[in-house]
C-alpha cells in the first residue's frame, strides 16, 4: 500500500520523473525522495565534450587580456576547469578577473575551486545577468563560457552596452538515445506512469518531447514542474502546460514549489 502524504513526507504517493543528466540528478532526486516521493530517473539530456576545445583553450591562454568572466552553468565551470588543468593554468590566472555566475549552484562550483565570484544576479536567468552588469561593462573584454547551443541574450545585450564579448563553447547537450525506450515504457502503463515531470532547462523540455514522441498522448495526464520562466516559456511554446513554476530558480526552489502545489491538492492530515 502506498504511503499517504504527511507533514514530514508531503510527496508520499507521488511519482516524479527527473530528467536531469545522469551525473547531476542526485541532488534533485534525493531531495524529492526525502520528502516521500517515488522518483523515476530518466535523463533527457546528455553532456558531451565539444567537437573541438580549440576556441576555449585559446581564450584560456589569453585570460590576461580579459576583464570579466561569465559562467552560466555548473557544466561550464567543470569543463573550463578541466581545460585549465590541461593547459597548466591555475586559479591564479583568474585572479585579476571580475567573475559573474548566473546562480548559486554555479557560484558554489566556482568557490569549490577556490575562486571568488563577484556578481550573482537577483534572478538566476540571463536577463538578470545583463541587468547586473550593464552599467559596469562598457569598454571591457568579456569571456562568456557556455554550452554550444544557448540563448544569446547575454552577448547581444552586453555588446549593445559597449562590451567586447567572446563566446566560447565548453560543452554541448545532446539527446540521450538510450532514454527513448525507457521513457516510452514509463509512460505507457497508466498505473505506473509518473504523476509529474520536472524540467530544469529548455533543453530538457525539447528533448523530453523528442524522446516521448510529439504525438504521444500518454504524458498529457501528467503535471509539469518548471524551474523558472525561460523553461516555462519553452513548455508553452511546445503546447505543454506549466502546472508548477519555482519562485526561486534553483533546485531547492523547484522542490519547494512542488511541495506547496502538492500539499495544496492533498493537505496533510
Amino acid at each position: 500500500m502506498a504511503r499517504k502524504p504527511s507533514a514530514s513526507h508531503p510527496l508520499a504517493g507521488t511519482r516524479i520523473l527527473v530528467g536531469r543528466a545522469r551525473h547531476q540528478a542526485g541532488v534533485l532526486s534525493s531531495s524529492l525522495r526525502s520528502l516521500g516521493a517515488s522518483v523515476i530517473e530518466i535523463p533527457f539530456i546528455e553532456i558531451r565534450k565539444p567537437r573541438s576545445f580549440a576556441p576555449l583553450d585559446g581564450a584560456l591562454r589569453d585570460l590576461k587580456n580579459y576583464d570579466w568572466l561569465i559562467l552560466t552553468s555548473v557544466n561550464g565551470v567543470d569543463a573550463m576547469w578541466q581545460r585549465m588543468r590541461k593547459l597548466r593554468l591555475t586559479k591564479r590566472h583568474l585572479k585579476h578577473l571580475e567573475i559573474a555566475a548566473i546562480g548559486p549552484a554555479t557560484k558554489k562550483a566556482m568557490q569549490a575551486k577556490g575562486i571568488q565570484v563577484d556578481v550573482i544576479p537577483e534572478e538566476y536567468v540571463a536577463e538578470s545577468v545583463v541587468t547586473s552588469l550593464r552599467e559596469h561593462i562598457a569598454g571591457k573584454r568579456v569571456l562568456l563560457v557556455r554550452a554550444k547551443v544557448a540563448r544569446d541574450v547575454i552577448p547581444v545585450e552586453l555588446r549593445a552596452a559597449g562590451a567586447h564579448v567572446d563566446v566560447v563553447e565548453a560543452y554541448e547537450t545532446v539527446v540521450p538515445k538510450t532514454s527513448r525506450a525507457r521513457l516510452r515504457v514509463a509512460l505507457k502503463d497508466a498505473a505506473k506512469r509518473p504523476d509529474m515531470a520536472t524540467f530544469t532547462s529548455s533543453s530538457t523540455v525539447r528533448n523530453f518531447v523528442e524522446l516521448a514522441g510529439k504525438k504521444n498522448r500518454a504524458f498529457r495526464s501528467m503535471k509539469f514542474a518548471s524551474i523558472g520562466p525561460v523553461t516555462s516559456a519553452t513548455l508553452r511554446e511546445l503546447g505543454l502546460p506549466v502546472d508548477i513554476q519555482a519562485k526561486e530558480f534553483t533546485m531547492g526552489g523547484l522542490v519547494r514549489a512542488i511541495v506547496i502545489a502538492t500539499y495544496a491538492e492533498n493537505p496533510a492530515k
